[in-house]
C-alpha cells in the first residue's frame, strides 16, 4: 500500500472544481443517490457548496449529513488519473462577508443564485480520504490537515497587493498557505510553493518569488508579474 501524502489531496481538491456528492437518500431509503455539484474551497481547505432548498440532495443532506464526494483530474484515461473519494459530513454554514467574496471570487456565476434567495451554503467537514494517485497508487489518510492558513484578513490584503502589480488580464482569484490560484485570460492557473508557508510574511515572500513561474494557456504568450 503506497503512503499517501495529504498535500496530494489538497492539490487535486484545488485543481478541480466539481465533484461527484453521494448522500444517503431519502425518497428511496437505503440507496445512494449521486449528484454532479460545483464547489469553491474555503480558506481552510474544506469543499463549499451553494445548493438549492429544493435539490433532492438538499433534503437528503438534512436528514442524514454523512455524505462523500468524488473529484477527479478530467482525461481521456481517467483510471490513470488522480482521484479521490472525500468521506465526511456535509451542513448548512452561514459565511462571513469575507469568506462569501472569497467563494465568489472562484464561482462568480452563483451571484445569480444567491440572489433567488432559496439557495444556501453547505460545508463538508473531511474525516477520511480514499486517494488514487494512479495505477497501483492508493490509499487511505485522514484529513488533509492544513496547518498555518493566513486569516481572512491576511489573505484579503496579499490578494489586494498582488492584484495591484498584476497586468491586465490577470486575477488574483485567493491565497493559502501551499500557494494561490489565478485567472489569467479566462483560465484558471495554480501557483504551488515547493513548502507550506508557516506566516503572513513568508508566504507574501513565498508567493513574490513564485508569480514568475506561472505558465501561460495554450496558445498564449508568457505573463510577467511586476
Amino acid at each position: 500500500m503506497t503512503q499517501v501524502d495529504p498535500r496530494e489531496v489538497r492539490a487535486l481538491l484545488r485543481s478541480c472544481n466539481q465533484g461527484a456528492l453521494g448522500t444517503r437518500s431519502v425518497t428511496m431509503p437505503g440507496y445512494p443517490f449521486v449528484t454532479l455539484l460545483p464547489y469553491a474551497l474555503d480558506g481552510g481547505g474544506a469543499p463549499l457548496f451553494l445548493i438549492s432548498a429544493l435539490a433532492e440532495h438538499t433534503r437528503n443532506l438534512l436528514a442524514d449529513s454523512r455524505a462523500s464526494l468524488l473529484v477527479a483530474e478530467t482525461s481521456t484515461s481517467p483510471l490513470e488519473q488522480p482521484r479521490a473519494t472525500l468521506m465526511g459530513h456535509v451542513v448548512p454554514c452561514d459565511l462571513e462577508p469575507a469568506a462569501r467574496e472569497r467563494y465568489l471570487s472562484y464561482r462568480p456565476e452563483a451571484a445569480d443564485y444567491l440572489q433567488l434567495g432559496d439557495f444556501r451554503f453547505f460545508r463538508m467537514g473531511i474525516e477520511r480520504v480514499r486517494l488514487i494517485g494512479g495505477f497501483a497508487r492508493m490509499g487511505w489518510c485522514d484529513a488533509p490537515a492544513t496547518g498555518w492558513q493566513p486569516t481572512a484578513t491576511v489573505e484579503r490584503e496579499l490578494t489586494a497587493e498582488l492584484a495591484r502589480t498584476a497586468p491586465a488580464g490577470v486575477t488574483i482569484l485567493g491565497v493559502d498557505a501551499d500557494g494561490a490560484d489565478l485567472r489569467i485570460a479566462g483560465v484558471v492557473r495554480r501557483l504551488d510553493l515547493d513548502e507550506p508557508a508557516g506566516g503572513a510574511e513568508a508566504l507574501r515572500q513565498a508567493l513574490y518569488a513564485g508569480l514568475p513561474r506561472i505558465a501561460p494557456p495554450a496558445g498564449e504568450a508568457p505573463v510577467t508579474l511586476a
